[in-house]
């Protein structure tokens, strides 16, 4: 049985006056976006950046104006590094690792950011009635997409890891700070929401600091842009488009003190057969989500939010996610659907400029 493990990763890329500033090595270029004939603006101020491994990813965090210090990014660093140590499902000794260890038999007792963000999963759990599941990890184990040796499951295996799931079965303990899963075999994965929340505890830090102009990119799909850029301008985000080479673009956003995330078929997945496996996971089904979309990119007030959701609207499909979204204050998304169509939610309308030709603005 021929199997062929692939990789892709659809990138939001932030454009910076006269040029492309590239906030992670694997991001991808930008074309011109909404201002490319406007005159040139100033010299923009002068940032300091750093860039780290973490969570199986480059993040990268430019930070801006007076208040921004080196100390910041070493803070800012070892704050990543702790949260990807409590919340990694496959990092033994890890909080979740401990409380997936303990399944069925005791709770476990956490930091309070891992009850945090484990509360903030079952709320969209519950919200989305399953479809986001943090509970969906013996399914992501089974398939392990995103490693060697991703492969089809068969169905009995598929039968059982479905059996394990079910976001209701996780008991929190506030008093106790202490997180437990009821059934043997249960699983937490937090991968649709931990890099959000991550996300958002530097931008917390960032602001007691009173720094309130940076960019923090978590691995190209997931970028708050805090404060407006050096001089007031928006940050002028490039859309890249998933399915061509590097440079080749979508369009462009202009934001200001917003988060940016997406989730799509061509972030992680593997080929086997013929057969094109992405790494979103239908909790109903055990198999990667056939909603008819190629991608979701959600535009928010947190990247916790925008995590959660873009997992969440993508298994929705079009219509679901659409109505769902608009039902949600403060969250804007577009949808781009398998025959290269793009549809947005109304508060998007003349915000984003798409620019490709290769696909369609539709309306519903």
């Amino acid at each position: 049985m021929k199997r062929k493990w692939l990789a892709g990763m659809f990138v939001l890329v932030l454009i910076a006056a006269g040029g492309a500033a590239v906030f992670a090595r694997d991001s991808l270029p930008f074309l011109s976006g909404k201002e490319q004939h406007a005159k040139a603006e100033a010299k923009p101020a002068e940032a300091i950046s750093e860039t780290y491994i973490i969570f199986d990813t480059v993040v990268n965090v430019k930070l801006y104006g007076e208040h921004a210090k080196p100390q910041q990014l070493e803070d800012i660093k070892h704050l990543l590094e702790n949260m990807d140590h409590a919340l990694s499902r496959t990092l033994e000794g890890s909080e979740v690792y401990r409380i997936n260890q303990a399944a069925g038999n005791e709770a476990v007792q956490v930091s309070q950011d891992t009850f945090d963000v484990v509360k903030k999963a079952l709320e969209y759990a519950a919200a989305s009635g399953g479809l986001y599941d943090p509970t969906i990890g013996p399914l992501v184990s089974l398939w392990n997409i995103g490693n060697e040796g991703a492969h089809v499951p068969s169905k009995p295996e598929l039968d059982e890891a479905i059996s394990l799931i079910g976001y209701k079965d996780v008991l929190m303990n506030p008093q106790e700070r202490s997180i437990k899963l009821t059934r043997p075999g249960m699983a937490l994965d937090l991968g649709g929401i931990g890099k959000g929340y991550a996300a958002d505890r530097v931008a917390d830090y960032l602001r007691a600091q009173q720094v309130d102009s940076a960019i923090v990119n978590l691995g190209g799909s997931s970028i708050i842009a805090m404060g407006s850029k050096p001089g007031g301008h928006s940050w002028n985000i490039g859309l890249q488009d998933p399915d061509q080479s590097r440079g080749t673009s979508l369009g462009n956003v202009q934001i200001i003190n917003k988060t940016i995330d997406s989730s799509g078929v061509y972030e992680r997945f593997f080929v086997e057969n013929g057969v094109k496996y992405h790494h979103i996971l239908d909790p109903r089904t055990g198999y990667p989500s056939h909603s008819g979309l190629k991608s979701v990119t959600i535009i928010s007030d947190t990247a916790t939010d925008a995590d959660a959701l873009s997992t969440a609207v993508f298994m929705m499909g079009l219509d679901g996610g659409l109505k769902y979204i608009e039902e949600q204050p403060g969250v804007e998304a577009f949808f781009i659907t398998e025959d290269n169509r793009i549809y947005q939610t109304s508060g998007l309308e003349n915000t984003i400029h798409f620019t490709n030709p290769e696909y369609t603005l539709s309306q519903r």
